[in-house]
């Protein structure tokens, strides 16, 4: 049975010149400061930060109410500058992380030491490493792959955690037994010299168990968190984990009233999922924060690691920690999961499929981890924005589109579209490059938002 399981029975081109850069309008230059549209992720959004979101912070990361909101700020900078300078590093960009208590410090990393002026020149530290992000990435798919095979099933079992460090420049392998893990890297034929074996005790298991981190039962067999509301054209819904149910498992609310059913669901692989909901239910645009106080959903800006991201989950509520990596993979018991993101929230039974949030940005649902909200752990959560893309979704967001079914992730610009980092689009008849993914929400035009498109 999973590790978080709660049973019925108990309860994301060559160096371009400074000059360039500079004249994009990099956030650090007198430009980053330009307002935002109503609801952007840029410097604006922390306008929308909740004072019970704020408080959290305080209460799990040890700051001020002032050190929380400079954090989100800092971070929301940070994310849009290491979007850019990723595009300029082209291949010899190698990851990007923030630190310091209030996220002050952005720090590139780079395999051609000719990059670094570019990199100081807008504020950011340099970091000149031997491995780019690019062949680190394989590296982690050549794993997955081989965890995938059924002779290997058990050895990855043992070596259940993989995921690239950008801070060390690394592949980080985690294992229970040290030899299982360097089985698998032979079994993946890839360069030894990538990858660093770390021994943990952790097994990590799905978390099992319209307002993301409210409870919800499936067929009596057990209890979940809603994620984050969602729509399709019309219909309403929320968005969860894969593990919490198939499709056609029906579902009932938090007050055990008949609530919908999984539309569709993905386990393992990844472990995403979305419940279609009876028209009793309706979609809406936040999360339960501390004190089941409302927090706004205004976006799905996938936040930088080292930022700071709060859990809300049906078994411990509203809970807070950092994003430790980014397209970390997992075996399970019952598989391997892919591009899931490892932070240092803490969760228990029942909170699988809750929501994610950083800011007011929608970061993902709830997978799975180890430990718990008294000794600490780790844990893993789904990204939204692949969620979304993968369903034709709609993120339920105070600014939101509305009814009506994204659109393709390039050509034109249009609101609901999920765009991945790299993803070009033209409006107006100018051609952008998306800096951070996301999925665009009107009034987020690529001339309004500096922070998430670069003019091409």
């Amino acid at each position: 049975m999973p590790r978080f399981h709660r049973p019925a029975a108990s309860a994301c081109a060559a160096l371009v010149a400074i000059a360039a850069l500079a004249a994009a309008g990099l956030p650090g230059t007198a430009s980053a400061r330009t307002p935002d549209s109503p609801g952007s992720p840029g410097p604006a959004a922390v306008a929308d930060a909740s004072p019970a979101l704020l408080t959290a912070m305080g209460r799990d990361l040890g700051l001020t109410r002032a050190q929380a909101r400079d954090r989100l700020v800092n971070e929301a900078e940070a994310g849009a500058t290491a979007g850019r300078l990723r595009l300029a590093l082209g291949d010899a960009y190698a990851g990007a992380w923030v630190r310091g208590a209030k996220s002050a410090r952005l720090t590139v990393a780079t395999t051609d030491p000719a990059d670094i002026p570019a990199i100081e020149a807008h504020g950011a530290r340099a970091a000149v490493v031997t491995h780019t992000l690019a062949a680190l990435e394989a590296a982690s798919t050549a794993v997955d792959r081989a965890a995938s095979r059924t002779a290997a099933r058990t050895t990855a079992v043992d070596a259940p955690v993989r995921y690239v460090d950008v801070r060390t420049n690394t592949l980080v392998v985690q294992a229970v037994r040290p030899a299982a893990a360097h089985d698998l890297v032979a079994a993946a034929r890839i360069d030894r010299a990538l990858v660093r074996v770390e021994t943990s005790a952790d097994r990590p298991r799905p978390l099992f168990d319209i307002r993301g981190g409210d409870a919800y039962y499936m067929n009596g067999s057990g209890r979940c968190s809603v994620g984050l509301a969602v729509t399709k054209g019309t219909q309403q819904g929320f968005a969860t984990a894969g593990h919490c149910g198939r499709p056609g498992t029906t579902t009932s609310g938090y007050n055990q009233v008949a609530q919908g059913s999984f539309e569709a669901s993905t386990f393992p692989g990844r472990d995403t999922a979305w419940v279609a909901t009876n028209t009793n239910w309706t979609s809406t645009p936040y999360v339960k924060g501390q004190g089941a106080a409302n927090v706004e959903v205004t976006g799905s800006t996938q936040s930088p690691v080292g930022a700071s991201v709060c859990r809300s989950g049906s078994t411990t509520g509203w809970h807070c920690g950092v994003i430790q990596q980014h397209n970390t993979s997992v075996t399970y018991p019952e598989g391997t999961i892919s591009g899931v993101t490892r932070t240092t929230v803490c969760a228990e039974p029942g909170d699988s499929g809750g929501s994610y949030i950083s800011g007011s940005q929608a970061q993902g649902v709830t997978s799975g981890g180890s430990g718990d909200c008294s000794s600490g752990g780790t844990t893993f959560y789904q990204p939204i924005n692949p969620l979304l893309q993968a369903y034709a979704l709609t993120l339920k967001t105070t600014t939101g589109p509305g009814p009506g079914e994204p659109g393709e992730p390039g050509g034109t610009w249009a609101a609901g579209t999920v765009y991945a980092a790299g993803a070009q689009v033209t409006h107006g008849g100018v051609t952008y490059r998306c800096l951070q993914a996301h999925q665009a929400q009107p009034g987020w035009q690529p001339p309004n938002v500096p922070a998430l498109w670069q003019q091409v």
